[in-house]
């Protein structure tokens, strides 16, 4: 099926969801929304990021996608639900698949999620995690200052292990986790880092991955996948500083990003 991929994010962190579904569907093409004017959306009301969510969802309505990924932990702990009603087009979050992961990964039960507060707060890692395994232990952690960082460009260095460490000190003093789920799109992008932080025996756990092939499961299922060879052409908006979210995508992409645009959700309905 000729018709592009929607996905959303707060800001730039759901590339690390782009960029695995570019790599695992070389064929498809993607159209990208990063809030990044208004993240983070961690610490916001949920009715707040309800109303962002449903902005970027109709402007991607308009592009005629057959499919919507949610890159962005808190809009799927708050939408994912209403989203797959409302839709008549297959949705996807990034928490399931990260707590499927998770647990084919875990040796012990006992597994850590760091993420925003709304995500954290939501307790949606927690709730999949131990539906699908009563006895799963779960410590979780909410990381405020990663974000921002992410945001700014500061992916590694000094400073960023500084903070990480800092911010992580609560996690590493539980030690019994020996998985690791980061909890937010915008985290793998400080994945070193935290890996440094955390130590070696710990298994870091980036949805990405397995969203990425969720995403190629049901297209195949509703005989939705492009058909045929070509270099498809991807677009990307932000609704916030242009040039920094090209020069945070460029960092982390393998080959530079082109057709970044400048989008106002301002005037967008906020539901369907």
């Amino acid at each position: 099926m000729n018709r592009p991929i929607g996905v959303i994010d707060s800001g730039v962190g759901g590339m690390t969801v782009a960029r695995e579904l570019m790599r695992q569907l070389p064929n498809e093409e993607l159209i990208y929304v990063g809030d990044t004017l208004r993240c983070p959306y961690g610490p916001r009301p949920e009715q707040e990021v309800r109303e962002f969510t449903w902005q970027m969802v109709n402007f991607l309505l308009t592009k005629h996608i057959k499919m919507l990924v949610i890159a962005c932990n808190t809009a799927t702990a708050f939408t994912l639900e209403e989203l797959k009603k409302e839709l008549d087009i297959p949705v996807i979050g990034v928490i399931q698949p990260g707590a499927r992961a998770a647990i084919k990964s875990t040796k012990n039960l006992h597994i850590g999620v760091i993420g925003t507060e709304g995500t954290i707060s939501s307790r949606a890692y927690t709730d999949a995690l131990q539906h699908i395994n009563a006895h799963i232990h779960v410590n979780s952690l909410a990381c405020p200052p990663f974000v921002p960082l992410v945001e700014q460009g500061i992916l590694s260095g000094p400073r960023a292990k500084h903070v990480v460490s800092e911010t992580l000190q609560p996690m590493k003093e539980s030690n019994h986790i020996d998985t690791l789920i980061l909890g937010c799109t915008h985290y793998p992008l400080l994945e070193d880092t935290i890996q440094e932080v955390m130590g070696d025996q710990i298994t870091i756990i980036c949805s990405g991955d397995e969203t990425a092939r969720e995403v190629s499961v049901i297209l195949d299922y509703y005989n939705s996948l492009y058909e045929g060879e070509r270099v498809p052409e991807h677009h990307f908006y932000a609704t916030g500083d242009k040039d920094l979210f090209e020069q945070v995508a460029n960092d982390w992409f393998d080959e530079p990003i082109f057709n970044i645009r400048l989008l106002d959700l301002e005037g967008i309905n906020t539901h369907n």
